[in-house]
């Protein structure tokens, strides 16, 4: 069976240490938020995975090809260059929302976020075949934002942005399927096991509930990073009006 890998980065007790042993400074928190998220997209995409920012303090990195030898070397180098330690749990499944079920379940089982115990757990398991690796992404974007960017106040055009992308993933969680802002007018929907009809009805909702068209790429590979590289084929195809349809799908 196909299975999508999705790895939980989850930062060791976080909240206690923010008001260790003063509240610290809301400029250097957002600060070790970012380079921390940006250390972690480093580390991943050497080899071939793809994360995402949720909570800050949670991330998801799609991480299909990975072991865990190489998580926990990933894992060693982001803790000893942060003042803060990372957890990871890795699950696996057919469909991206089931497998970050799996990984979040995983790493609750291995203590809280609160803990002072728990520091840099490394727990679940990897997709046993690399037959079995398959990652499914759309990349897709809202049409002619751009009119929107400069006709409109910033604010506005951030709260259009916001709703299209709790419209998203509203459509997309209910179908097992995940999605993330990845800036712009860019959304990165995880979608094993989702069809391009599913997905045409996805965009549907969107436009009824926020008034958006969406057009999107799909990529389908063994990687994350061979996915995302299609998906944005196929959507640069689209707006270069090389596309019939508003989805395109290639594999690879």
């Amino acid at each position: 069976m196909k299975k999508i890998q999705l790895t939980l980065v989850q930062i060791d007790n976080y909240g206690p240490w923010t008001v260790t042993p003063e509240p610290r400074g809301e400029a250097e928190l957002q600060t070790l938020q970012a380079e921390l998220f940006a250390e972690l997209e480093r580390q991943f995409a050497s080899h071939k995975g793809l994360a995402f920012q949720t909570r800050l303090d949670n991330m998801l990195a799609i991480t299909n090809g990975i072991s865990l030898d190489e998580h926990r070397a990933i894992q060693k180098a982001v803790n000893e260059k942060f003042p803060v330690t990372v957890s990871m749990s890795v699950g696996t499944a057919s469909t991206p929302y089931e497998a970050q079920v799996q990984a979040t379940i995983t790493l609750q089982h291995a203590g809280s976020s609160r803990s002072a115990e728990r520091s840099g757990a490394l727990v679940g398991v990897c997709v046993d075949s690399p037959d079995e690796d398959w990652v499914q992404l759309a990349h897709m974007d809202v049409n002619h934002s751009a009119l929107f960017t400069d006709s409109k106040p910033i604010y506005d055009t951030h709260l259009l942005l916001q709703r299209t992308y709790l419209s998203l993933m509203s459509a997309l969680v209910r179908r097992n399927a995940l999605v993330f802002y990845t800036g712009g007018d860019n959304f990165m929907a995880p979608s094993n096991g989702l069809n391009l009809s599913e997905l045409t009805s996805v965009f549907s909702e969107v436009k009824r509930e926020v008034g958006v068209d969406l057009k999107a790429g799909v990529g389908a590979a063994r990687t994350a990073e061979l996915a995302a590289r299609l998906a944005s084929e196929g959507l640069h195809e689209i707006r270069k009006g090389r596309a019939e349809k508003d989805i395109v799908y290639k594999t690879g």
